[in-house]
């Protein structure tokens, strides 16, 4: 295996580590991971990850680069899709300083670095290959 694909395979395993990490605490009461906050989104990232890891194992370069930025983009819109949450989580209730304590108690994880370092891990492996050129052949007298 080459250097790219190992730190690839390394970025994917690690995306697929991420997954179960806690990523959000609401109310300091309990750790919610990928599953527990969209379970169908948890499992398409999951997907990913094991087509990466595939990819990144049989040398497929040209999928594990799809993979690779699929799992950043994947990544990123589950971070934005967090972020809306937990500020609309509690827009029901009509005292807004109440609203406002209760959005403060819910807290980010240390499972979003996991995450992200796996989808870059793998984005820089999977671009860090040779580039092919056109290679001149040598002329024959």
């Amino acid at each position: 295996m080459r250097l790219s694909s190992i730190l690839s395979f390394l970025g994917f395993v690690l995306l697929f580590a991420g997954t179960y990490c806690p990523l959000l605490r609401p109310l300091g009461l309990f750790n919610w991971d990928v599953y527990q906050l969209n379970q169908p989104y948890g499992l398409v990232i999951l997907l990913v990850a094991v087509v990466g890891v595939l990819a990144s194992f049989l040398n497929q370069q040209k999928l594990t680069r799809v993979a690779a930025w699929a799992s950043l983009l994947l990544v990123v819109v589950l971070l934005a899709a967090a972020i809306f949450k937990v500020e609309t989580a509690f827009s029901f209730i009509p005292f807004k300083k109440f609203d406002s304590f209760l959005t403060r108690h819910i807290k980010f994880k240390w499972g979003w670095w996991v995450l992200f370092a796996g989808a870059v891990l793998a984005l820089a492996g999977s671009l860090s290959g040779k580039s092919k050129g056109f290679v001149v052949p040598p002329e024959t007298i």
